[in-house]
């Protein structure tokens, strides 16, 4: 007579599924802390404000010539002071446009949350409806088409990229530059155009990773 052994209960093996963030979020604290390194080192290259706005070394120009050159120096000297007012101009613009600002920042987070840092186990789903990876690229487009072209937005940031231009140009033909130059002379790598270059080369640096780790 064969033994038996007691009874083996069935046990199904059900894995935890812990509820994940709906982005990585190591993926975006890289991002945003690289993004934030990016600014703080393009800002620490900035001159003097009181340098900038010397009311004893504004003159009037003799000739277009003369402006166009004095613009040139000014450039290679006050060109982060330059981008900063730009940029608060830009700034000033959307914050007196709220719609329109609530338009970007949507379309932001949309790329964000729906595309960028969005887990690959994660697939996104509106209306009970899975779309794929090229599909969600493709309604982000359109949407960011839509947001910049077809609505006031696209014009907004037009005219205030062509006021804050307006102004830096009126500085730099105004502004005699004899007194920067005497004893500096600046790479030709750093400035305005390194803080730009160093600011998207950084932030895509940050977000290339993520996005293929999320998409593999």
């Amino acid at each position: 007579m064969s033994s038996t052994g007691p009874p083996v209960l069935p046990i199904s093996t059900v894995q935890s599924t812990e509820s994940q963030p709906p982005i990585s979020v190591s993926a975006f604290r890289a991002y945003l802390s690289r993004l934030n390194d990016s600014f703080h080192n393009g800002i620490s290259q900035r001159r003097p404000w009181p340098e900038l706005t010397d009311r004893s070394a504004f003159s009037k120009p003799e000739s277009f010539s003369e402006a166009t050159l004095r613009i040139r120096k000014n450039y290679s000297y006050f060109r982060v002071n330059y981008l900063m007012v730009i940029g608060f101009t830009l700034a000033f613009s959307l914050l007196s446009h709220p719609f329109s600002l609530l338009l970007l920042l949507g379309l932001l987070f949309s790329w964000v949350f729906m595309y960028l840092f969005r887990p690959a186990d994660q697939p996104l789903v509106i209306f009970g409806r899975t779309f794929s990876d090229r599909e969600t690229l493709g309604i982000l487009i359109i949407l960011s088409v839509f947001v910049i072209f077809l609505t006031s937005v696209g014009s907004l940031l037009i005219s205030a990229i062509m006021v804050g231009f307006g102004l830096v140009c009126a500085h730099g033909a105004f502004r005699a530059p004899e007194d920067l130059f005497l004893d500096e002379q600046e790479p030709a790598n750093t400035g305005f155009l390194s803080f730009l270059g160093g600011a998207v080369s950084n932030a895509a640096a940050a977000a290339v990773p993520a996005v293929s780790a999320t998409r593999i």
